[in-house]
C-alpha cells in the first residue's frame, strides 16, 4: 500500500487566492498501516468572517495566539510529501495549501484523490455525497463536524468502510477512472496538471515565438485550459490552436471582473492572431446634445476619447465610425418623425422644409410648424435605449474584488492594486484612452463603484480591508 495522506482544512471562506487557513488536520497513513493524528491551528492574518467562527466553531480569538503558516510550513510539508493526497471535495484543500506554499515562494505538488467523486463513482446510485449524506449512510462516527482532524478521521473512515463493502477490483478502477490524465498535446509539460489553479483568471497560449497566440479568461483556470485539449473539440479551429501551443501561461485574479479586465487589456495590447477581430478604439464616437436655444436640441458627434462621460453630459451609443452614427441617426429619424435639418442630417437655406417634410416624414420643425421642444422630446425618447452610463462620481473610483481594488477614471481602466502604494503609483500615472469594450464591461457593475477622489489617502486600501 502506498503511503497516504487523509487532509482537510479550516479556512476564513472559500476563494484560495484571498482567503487563508486556520486549521490543519492531517491523518499519515505508512505502507506498513501505521497511523499518525496531526492537527494544528493557524493564524490567518486576517479576521474570521462571524459565520465561519459560527460553522466551524474557531474564533479570532481561539487563533490569536496561534502560528501563522510559515511557522508550520515546514511540519505540514514533511507530513504530506511523498503521499496519495486524500480530502473530500479535494481540489478546495489542495488549492488552499498550494496557494499557502506559493506566497512563501515554495511549490507543492502531490498526487490527489477526492473522496467525493469516489463515492460517486463506487455508489452512483446516491443522489448526494457530502461528508454528513457519507456519515449518515456508511455509520461513520463523528466527533466534531466542520474541525480539521475530526473531518480527517471521517474521510480516514470512509476509505476504511469501502473496502469493506466493495471489493478491490471496484475500488482500483474507481481510483484509475479518477487519476487518469488529461490528454494533452506532446510538446506540453504533463505537470502543468498539477500547476494550473481552480481559480479565476486569464490564460495565454504560446507557439513557437514569444507572441501568444490565444489569450482568454476563466472562473475556473484549470477545468477551461484542459477544456482546449479534450478528445471532442468543437471546431477545427479549436484543434488546430491545440496543436499549435507550445508553452502556457497564467495570471491569477480575485474575481471575475480583474479577469475581464485583464483579459480586455491583453488582447488589445499583445493582439493575439487566435483571438477575436480586435476593435478599433481610436475613431469610436457617441452623439452629445447642444443646446441652440429655445427648446432645440441639436445632436453633435463626439469622439469618445475626448469625453469625460462625467455626471452633467449625457452621451447615446458608442459607434465605430461617424458613417454607423449617421446611420443610426437617419433609422431614429425615420422612426419618430424627426428633422433631418435640426438633426444636422441635411443642409437647407433656414425657414426652408426638409426633404422629409416634403415626404410628410417630418412634422415642420425645420419651419416652425412644430415647436422645437415638441421635437427636442421625440429625439430624447428616441435617444434614450442609446443613453450610456454616465461617469457617477467626480474623480476616479474603484471596485474591490477580493484583495483587489480595480482603480477606474472616467470609465477608463487605470489598472489593478493589491496594496496601498500601487493605488497611488496608479492614480499618478498616466490616463488610458477610452475603450468602448472597457466601459461595457464596468457599467455592468456601476453600482459597486467607490470614490476615491484625485488623491487618495495612503491607507485607503489598508482601512476598507479593516472594515
Amino acid at each position: 500500500m502506498r503511503p497516504l495522506a487523509f487532509v482537510d482544512l479550516e479556512t476564513t471562506g472559500a476563494t484560495a487566492t484571498v482567503d487563508r487557513i486556520t486549521e490543519i488536520g492531517i491523518i499519515e497513513v505508512d505502507a506498513d498501516g501505521a497511523v499518525r493524528e496531526w492537527q494544528q491551528l493557524v493564524n490567518p492574518g486576517v479576521r474570521i468572517p462571524p459565520f465561519i467562527e459560527q460553522l466551524t466553531g474557531i474564533s479570532n480569538e481561539m487563533v490569536a495566539a496561534a502560528p501563522p503558516f510559515e511557522q508550520v510550513a515546514a511540519d505540514t510539508l514533511r507530513r504530506l510529501e511523498g503521499r496519495l493526497f486524500i480530502a473530500h471535495n479535494a481540489r478546495f484543500d489542495y488549492s488552499f495549501l498550494k496557494n499557502e506554499f506559493k506566497r512563501l515562494g515554495v511549490t507543492f505538488r502531490a498526487p490527489v484523490l477526492c473522496t467525493v467523486k469516489l463515492s460517486r463513482t463506487l455508489f452512483p446510485e446516491h443522489k448526494r455525497h457530502n461528508l454528513d449524506s457519507l456519515i449518515e449512510r456508511h455509520g461513520l462516527a463523528a466527533e466534531a463536524r466542520h474541525r480539521a482532524l475530526a473531518d480527517a478521521q471521517l474521510i480516514h473512515q470512509f476509505w476504511q468502510k469501502i473496502h469493506i463493502e466493495r471489493d478491490g477490483a471496484s475500488i482500483e478502477a474507481a481510483l484509475q477512472a479518477q487519476n487518469a490524465r488529461p490528454s494533452l498535446p506532446p510538446q506540453l509539460d504533463p505537470a502543468i496538471v498539477d500547476d494550473l489553479p481552480d481559480g479565476h483568471g486569464v490564460y495565454l497560449f504560446y507557439g513557437e515565438n514569444a507572441l501568444p497566440l490565444y489569450v482568454g479568461k476563466a472562473k475556473n483556470l484549470r477545468q477551461r485550459v484542459l477544456s482546449h485539449f479534450a478528445a471532442d473539440h468543437s471546431s477545427a479551429k479549436e484543434m488546430a490552436l491545440a496543436q499549435q501551443v507550445r508553452r502556457i501561461d497564467w495570471i491569477e485574479t480575485a474575481g471575475e471582473i480583474g479577469a475581464l479586465l485583464k483579459e480586455a487589456t491583453l488582447v488589445k495590447t499583445l493582439q493575439p492572431t487566435a483571438n477575436r477581430l480586435l476593435r478599433r478604439n481610436d475613431e469610436v464616437c457617441t452623439w452629445t446634445l447642444v443646446d441652440e436655444g429655445e427648446g432645440w436640441l441639436r445632436p453633435q458627434l463626439a469622439l469618445a476619447s475626448e469625453l469625460d462621460f462625467g455626471i452633467r453630459s449625457a452621451c447615446y451609443g458608442l459607434f465605430k465610425n461617424s458613417k454607423e452614427a449617421s446611420e443610426v441617426l437617419r433609422a431614429l429619424a425615420a422612426e419618430h418623425r424627426l428633422c433631418d435639418a435640426l438633426l444636422g442630417l441635411e443642409k437647407t437655406t433656414p425657414g426652408k422644409p426638409c426633404f422629409g417634410y416634403q415626404l410628410k416624414r417630418c412634422k415642420g420643425a425645420c419651419i416652425g410648424a412644430e415647436p422645437y421642444a415638441k421635437h427636442t422630446m421625440r429625439l430624447i425618447g428616441g435617444l434614450a435605449r442609446l443613453k450610456l452610463v454616465s461617469w457617477p462620481v467626480n474623480g476616479p473610483a474603484l471596485i474591490r474584488e477580493g484583495e483587489e481594488a480595480h482603480l477606474i477614471d472616467g470609465w477608463r481602466y487605470l489598472g489593478t492594486a493589491r496594496s496601498d502604494e500601487e493605488l497611488q503609483a496608479l492614480l499618478t500615472g498616466n490616463r488610458p484612452a477610452f475603450d468602448r469594450d472597457i466601459y461595457k464591461l464596468l457599467a455592468k457593475h456601476v453600482g459597486r463603484l467607490l470614490a476615491v477622489g484625485r488623491t487618495a489617502d495612503k491607507r485607503f486600501l489598508t482601512d476598507l480591508n479593516a472594515e
